[in-house]
């Protein structure tokens, strides 16, 4: 299995419109990618290593595809239409990562 791992860095000053992510720019990417897309879990930073500090990353999303060559075929081709949707919900700049998962 494939995850790819967007990373929004929680950065003073900056937006994220939560509701937006979740009901809006979530699900376009699940009807651009179809069944590829095979589960997303979202995170919401609570708190740093630290009792009380605040969270390294803001929101952490977990994209699941079944093999490399599901993700690069469903997602690839749409993916500058996905991040032009990024403005109506950030001005954070996400990271990403493309890990394989092995449990």
């Amino acid at each position: 299995m494939i995850k790819l791992i967007a990373y929004y860095k929680n950065l003073e000053g900056k937006k994220f419109n939560l509701d937006y992510y979740l009901n809006s720019h979530l699900p376009m990417i699940k009807r651009l990618t179809g069944d590829a897309l095979k589960q997303v879990a979202v995170d919401k930073g609570f708190s740093g290593g630290e009792p009380g500090s605040k969270p390294f990353y803001l929101i952490v999303a977990h994209l699941y595809f079944d093999n490399i060559d599901a993700f690069q075929s469903s997602l690839v081709p749409h993916f500058a239409e996905i991040m032009s949707d990024v403005p109506n919900y950030t001005d954070i700049e996400p990271v990403f990562q493309i890990s394989e998962v092995l449990r």
